[in-house]
């Protein structure tokens, strides 16, 4: 267990790999983990590396595992593709974690702090729930067409029609059907309000972070935008410049460049979306 410099773990929801290696690059252990004994089992090791797939759940373990003194690296999964060998299995899975983590070319993911995370959270919630109010919105707008009823586009639309379901006068709805539709209406104000509260929540958090603020004196940049930039990266300082950071999210041209020859086409938008 003391020669161990490197290891390569392999997380999951209940079981483990784990592949560890000594200085000279020599297979010291190899054997699989229930989740309980994870950190039991590392509180026993003197401290090394540890790589990790930027995954579900990746960053908690980071945080455990540097408080038990290891230097912990996440790295996206796709980095860590070419290193598998043949077959997918738990086993490779943590072997190429241990092969990439050594590399010098290595890209990693810097931990995330709870804070981040949670406010990251708060964001991805909102979007869900955004995009429910939109599959909402479109299902009232289609079943009432099918009875011949339609409203302008835009929020007054909505409001226009929800007004139509709640007038039992009206005889164009079937019973049925307008039961249904008093269902999809309370579901679109639950969302909204919902949404709201997010919202609120968001601005409290702008307001408590330095950095968030600073980012929202930028033209073009709002509360939204300042919190998700702030929650997504760990460390600003992993960016050499605004042109890498420009690239990490994605905002330069695809490349299909060979002999000397650029061609450049639209942008790849292969960093992160929601930004």
């Amino acid at each position: 267990m003391q020669s161990i410099s490197t290891i390569g773990l392999d997380i999951a929801k209940s079981v483990f790999q784990v592949h560890g290696v000594d200085a000279a690059g020599h297979v010291v252990i190899r054997r699989q983990l229930k989740r309980r004994h994870v950190l039991a089992f590392f509180q026993k090791l003197s401290p090394c590396l540890v790589g990790i797939e930027a995954c579900a759940s990746s960053h908690h373990w980071s945080r455990e595992l540097e408080t038990l003194g290891h230097t912990v690296r996440l790295m996206p999964p796709a980095y860590v593709k070419p290193y598998v060998k043949r077959q997918k299995n738990d086993t490779t899975d943590a072997e190429a974690i241990c092969e990439a983590v050594t590399r010098p070319n290595m890209r990693f993911v810097p931990t995330k702090t709870v804070e981040q995370q949670s406010c990251l959270m708060l964001h991805r919630a909102r979007h869900l729930f955004i995009r429910q109010q939109t599959a909402v919105i479109n299902s009232i707008r289609a079943y009432l067409a099918e009875f011949g009823i339609v409203a302008p586009v835009g929020r007054r639309g909505v409001e226009q029609l929800l007004e139509v379901v709640a007038d039992t006068a009206d005889n164009r709805l079937p019973e049925v059907a307008r039961a249904c539709l008093v269902a999809l209406g309370n579901q679109l104000r639950a969302l909204k309000a919902q949404i709201l509260e997010f919202d609120r929540r968001i601005i409290a958090w702008h307001r408590s972070n330095a950095t968030s603020k600073r980012l929202d004196a930028i033209p073009g940049v709002g509360p939204a935008l300042a919190t998700a930039l702030v929650a997504s990266i760990a460390d600003p300082k992993a960016f050499r410049s605004g042109r890498d950071f420009s690239a990490w999210v994605g905002l330069v041209p695809k490349q299909n460049s060979s002999g000397g020859k650029d061609k450049l086409g639209s942008i790849s938008k292969q960093g992160d979306r929601y930004l």
